[in-house]
Protein backbone atom coordinates (compact mmCIF):
# COMPACT_ATOMS: atom_id res chain seq x y z
CA UNK A 1 0.00 0.00 0.00
CA UNK A 2 1.20 3.18 -1.08
CA UNK A 3 0.25 6.83 -0.28
CA UNK A 4 0.56 9.19 -2.97
CA UNK A 5 0.52 12.15 -1.02
CA UNK A 6 3.92 11.24 0.27
CA UNK A 7 5.49 7.68 0.30
CA UNK A 8 7.25 7.93 3.84
CA UNK A 9 3.64 8.56 5.11
CA UNK A 10 1.26 6.44 6.48
CA UNK A 11 -2.65 5.67 5.03
CA UNK A 12 -5.51 5.06 7.43
CA UNK A 13 -7.65 2.99 5.75
CA UNK A 14 -10.97 2.45 7.21
CA UNK A 15 -12.42 -1.00 6.71
CA UNK A 16 -15.79 -2.48 7.14
CA UNK A 17 -15.96 -6.05 8.89
CA UNK A 18 -18.83 -8.53 9.31
CA UNK A 19 -22.27 -7.69 11.25
CA UNK A 20 -21.79 -11.59 12.01
CA UNK A 21 -21.50 -13.48 9.12
CA UNK A 22 -17.60 -13.83 9.01
CA UNK A 23 -18.66 -14.88 4.74
CA UNK A 24 -19.26 -11.38 4.73
CA UNK A 25 -16.07 -10.11 4.84
CA UNK A 26 -14.54 -8.57 1.75
CA UNK A 27 -11.15 -10.17 0.22
CA UNK A 28 -9.51 -6.46 0.17
CA UNK A 29 -10.73 -5.76 3.96
CA UNK A 30 -8.44 -9.42 4.95
CA UNK A 31 -5.86 -8.19 1.99
CA UNK A 32 -5.42 -4.40 4.11
CA UNK A 33 -5.54 -5.93 7.15
CA UNK A 34 -2.63 -8.69 6.21
CA UNK A 35 -0.89 -5.60 4.97
CA UNK A 36 -1.50 -2.92 7.57
CA UNK A 37 1.45 -1.76 9.81
CA UNK A 38 -1.25 -1.66 13.11
CA UNK A 39 -4.82 -1.98 13.90
CA UNK A 40 -6.87 0.17 15.90
CA UNK A 41 -9.80 -1.46 17.08
CA UNK A 42 -12.58 -0.78 19.33
CA UNK A 43 -12.35 -4.46 21.30
CA UNK A 44 -9.20 -6.21 20.64
CA UNK A 45 -10.81 -9.11 22.45
CA UNK A 46 -13.52 -9.06 19.39
CA UNK A 47 -10.86 -8.23 16.41
CA UNK A 48 -8.49 -10.93 17.66
CA UNK A 49 -10.82 -13.36 16.58
CA UNK A 50 -11.25 -11.88 13.29
CA UNK A 51 -8.11 -11.93 12.42
CA UNK A 52 -7.17 -15.25 13.78
CA UNK A 53 -10.08 -17.05 11.83
CA UNK A 54 -8.63 -15.35 8.56
CA UNK A 55 -4.73 -16.53 9.72
CA UNK A 56 -3.74 -12.95 10.48
CA UNK A 57 -1.05 -12.94 12.74
CA UNK A 58 1.55 -10.64 14.73
CA UNK A 59 -0.25 -7.55 14.44
CA UNK A 60 -0.03 -4.41 16.80
CA UNK A 61 -3.70 -3.66 18.10
CA UNK A 62 -4.12 0.11 19.12
CA UNK A 63 -7.09 0.14 21.39
CA UNK A 64 -9.59 3.34 20.45
CA UNK A 65 -12.85 3.51 21.92
CA UNK A 66 -14.74 6.61 23.47
CA UNK A 67 -12.82 6.45 26.94
CA UNK A 68 -9.38 6.57 25.20
CA UNK A 69 -10.12 8.63 21.83
CA UNK A 70 -7.30 11.06 22.57
CA UNK A 71 -4.88 8.73 23.23
CA UNK A 72 -5.10 6.45 20.49
CA UNK A 73 -5.45 9.15 18.24
CA UNK A 74 -1.68 10.44 18.99
CA UNK A 75 -0.83 7.00 18.93
CA UNK A 76 -2.37 6.13 15.47
CA UNK A 77 -1.08 9.78 14.13
CA UNK A 78 2.74 8.48 15.48
CA UNK A 79 2.58 5.40 13.57
CA UNK A 80 1.28 7.33 10.31
CA UNK A 81 3.92 9.94 10.88
CA UNK A 82 6.51 6.92 11.06
CA UNK A 83 5.20 5.65 7.63
CA UNK A 84 2.88 2.46 8.48
CA UNK A 85 -0.40 2.14 7.33
CA UNK A 86 -3.11 1.31 9.98
CA UNK A 87 -6.44 -0.45 9.71
CA UNK A 88 -9.24 1.17 11.40
CA UNK A 89 -12.02 -1.47 12.55
CA UNK A 90 -14.63 -1.81 14.95
CA UNK A 91 -16.06 -4.27 17.03
CA UNK A 92 -18.73 -4.79 13.31
CA UNK A 93 -20.13 -2.80 11.26
CA UNK A 94 -18.62 -0.21 9.22
CA UNK A 95 -16.66 2.55 11.34
CA UNK A 96 -17.88 5.81 12.07
CA UNK A 97 -21.49 5.02 11.55
CA UNK A 98 -22.86 5.27 15.13
CA UNK A 99 -19.98 3.78 15.59
CA UNK A 100 -16.09 5.08 16.50
CA UNK A 101 -13.88 6.39 13.69
CA UNK A 102 -14.72 9.52 13.30
CA UNK A 103 -12.86 11.45 15.81
CA UNK A 104 -9.58 8.96 14.18
CA UNK A 105 -10.29 10.21 10.47
CA UNK A 106 -10.83 13.47 11.16
CA UNK A 107 -7.43 14.07 12.68
CA UNK A 108 -5.61 12.19 10.07
CA UNK A 109 -7.45 14.46 7.88
CA UNK A 110 -6.57 17.42 9.53
CA UNK A 111 -2.84 16.10 9.56
CA UNK A 112 -2.82 15.62 5.97
CA UNK A 113 -2.57 12.13 5.72
CA UNK A 114 -4.98 9.94 2.83
CA UNK A 115 -8.10 8.04 4.58
CA UNK A 116 -9.66 5.43 2.39
CA UNK A 117 -12.81 3.26 2.38
CA UNK A 118 -12.64 -0.17 2.81
CA UNK A 119 -16.26 -0.44 2.44
CA UNK A 120 -18.28 -3.70 3.75
CA UNK A 121 -21.14 -4.69 5.73
CA UNK A 122 -22.97 -1.63 7.59
CA UNK A 123 -26.38 -2.09 9.48
CA UNK A 124 -27.98 0.75 8.14
CA UNK A 125 -28.06 -0.28 4.28
CA UNK A 126 -28.20 -3.86 4.71
CA UNK A 127 -31.67 -2.90 6.85
CA UNK A 128 -32.54 -1.06 4.05
CA UNK A 129 -32.20 -3.50 1.12
CA UNK A 130 -34.58 -5.59 2.43
CA UNK A 131 -37.15 -2.98 4.03
CA UNK A 132 -40.47 -2.87 2.15
CA UNK A 133 -40.97 0.68 3.12
CA UNK A 134 -39.78 3.75 1.08
CA UNK A 135 -36.40 4.53 1.25
CA UNK A 136 -35.03 6.34 -1.31
CA UNK A 137 -35.35 9.72 0.88
CA UNK A 138 -34.61 9.13 4.43
CA UNK A 139 -32.75 10.56 7.63
CA UNK A 140 -30.66 8.19 9.60
CA UNK A 141 -30.83 9.59 13.44
CA UNK A 142 -28.74 7.10 14.97
CA UNK A 143 -29.27 5.79 18.11
CA UNK A 144 -31.62 8.70 20.43
CA UNK A 145 -30.45 9.82 23.44
CA UNK A 146 -30.83 7.57 26.26
CA UNK A 147 -32.47 10.27 28.87
CA UNK A 148 -32.03 14.34 28.30
CA UNK A 149 -33.02 15.47 24.57
CA UNK A 150 -34.69 12.25 23.98
CA UNK A 151 -38.28 13.59 23.68
CA UNK A 152 -37.37 16.57 22.20
CA UNK A 153 -35.06 14.34 19.55
CA UNK A 154 -38.44 12.63 18.87
CA UNK A 155 -40.34 15.38 18.01
CA UNK A 156 -37.57 17.13 15.89
CA UNK A 157 -37.59 13.74 13.73
CA UNK A 158 -41.94 13.52 13.78
CA UNK A 159 -41.89 17.10 12.18
CA UNK A 160 -39.91 15.59 9.00
CA UNK A 161 -41.09 14.32 5.75
CA UNK A 162 -39.28 11.64 4.99
CA UNK A 163 -38.36 7.55 6.21
CA UNK A 164 -36.66 7.99 9.62
CA UNK A 165 -34.07 5.37 10.40
CA UNK A 166 -32.86 4.68 13.97
CA UNK A 167 -30.60 2.30 15.47
CA UNK A 168 -31.94 0.82 19.26
CA UNK A 169 -30.03 -1.71 21.60
CA UNK A 170 -32.38 -4.98 23.01
CA UNK A 171 -33.01 -3.11 26.68
CA UNK A 172 -34.86 -0.02 24.95
CA UNK A 173 -36.68 -1.64 22.02
CA UNK A 174 -39.91 -1.91 24.32
CA UNK A 175 -39.71 1.75 24.68
CA UNK A 176 -38.89 2.87 21.32
CA UNK A 177 -41.99 1.48 19.81
CA UNK A 178 -43.79 2.75 22.06
CA UNK A 179 -42.20 6.37 21.66
CA UNK A 180 -43.01 5.65 17.89
CA UNK A 181 -46.90 4.52 18.41
CA UNK A 182 -46.62 8.62 20.54
CA UNK A 183 -45.19 10.57 18.08
CA UNK A 184 -45.65 8.50 14.40
CA UNK A 185 -49.19 7.23 15.51
CA UNK A 186 -50.01 6.53 11.50
CA UNK A 187 -46.56 5.45 10.53
CA UNK A 188 -45.32 1.89 9.21
CA UNK A 189 -42.50 0.51 10.98
CA UNK A 190 -40.04 -1.82 9.88
CA UNK A 191 -37.82 -3.57 12.81
CA UNK A 192 -34.60 -5.62 11.56
CA UNK A 193 -32.74 -7.59 14.64
CA UNK A 194 -29.42 -9.98 14.34
CA UNK A 195 -28.68 -8.93 10.19
CA UNK A 196 -26.79 -12.00 9.03
CA UNK A 197 -26.75 -14.10 12.18
CA UNK A 198 -28.96 -17.18 13.21
CA UNK A 199 -31.55 -15.62 14.77
CA UNK A 200 -32.04 -12.42 12.32
CA UNK A 201 -35.95 -10.94 12.59
CA UNK A 202 -37.25 -8.84 10.03
CA UNK A 203 -40.82 -7.38 11.11
CA UNK A 204 -43.25 -4.75 9.63
CA UNK A 205 -46.31 -3.49 10.67
CA UNK A 206 -48.08 -0.63 12.55
CA UNK A 207 -46.03 0.99 16.12
CA UNK A 208 -48.80 -1.19 18.23
CA UNK A 209 -48.32 -4.48 16.20
CA UNK A 210 -44.53 -4.11 16.59
CA UNK A 211 -44.85 -2.29 21.00
CA UNK A 212 -46.76 -5.82 20.82
CA UNK A 213 -44.36 -7.91 18.71
CA UNK A 214 -41.23 -6.52 21.32
CA UNK A 215 -42.67 -6.14 24.56
CA UNK A 216 -42.29 -8.51 27.35
CA UNK A 217 -40.01 -10.82 25.57
CA UNK A 218 -35.94 -10.91 26.29
CA UNK A 219 -34.50 -9.12 23.02
CA UNK A 220 -30.71 -10.08 21.84
CA UNK A 221 -28.74 -7.77 19.40
CA UNK A 222 -29.01 -4.28 18.07
CA UNK A 223 -32.02 -2.90 15.81
CA UNK A 224 -32.67 -0.79 12.87
CA UNK A 225 -35.63 0.83 12.83
CA UNK A 226 -37.32 2.48 9.56
CA UNK A 227 -40.34 4.48 10.35
CA UNK A 228 -42.19 5.89 7.21
CA UNK A 229 -44.88 8.36 8.40
CA UNK A 230 -48.19 9.28 6.61
CA UNK A 231 -47.52 11.18 3.23
CA UNK A 232 -48.51 14.27 4.47
CA UNK A 233 -49.42 15.65 0.96
CA UNK A 234 -51.52 13.20 0.41
CA UNK A 235 -53.05 13.43 3.58
CA UNK A 236 -53.94 17.00 3.17
CA UNK A 237 -55.19 16.58 -0.04
CA UNK A 238 -57.94 13.47 1.53
CA UNK A 239 -58.48 16.05 4.40
CA UNK A 240 -59.13 18.97 1.13
CA UNK A 241 -61.22 16.37 -0.69
CA UNK A 242 -62.86 15.24 2.54
CA UNK A 243 -64.55 18.97 2.81
CA UNK A 244 -66.03 19.16 -0.87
Amino acid sequence: MTNSRDEHKGTLYVVATPLGNLDDMTFRAVKTLRNAGAIACEDARRTSILLKHFGIEGKRLVSYHSFNEERAVRQVIELLEEGADVALVTDAGTPAISDPGYTMANAAHAEGFTVIPVPGASALTAALSVCPLPSNNFFFAGFLPHKKGRKSRLEFLASIESTIVLYESPHRIGRLMEEVKEHFPEAQVFAAREITKMHEEYVTGTPDKLANHFTGQKQRGEFVVVVHPPDKRSKKRQEHADHQ
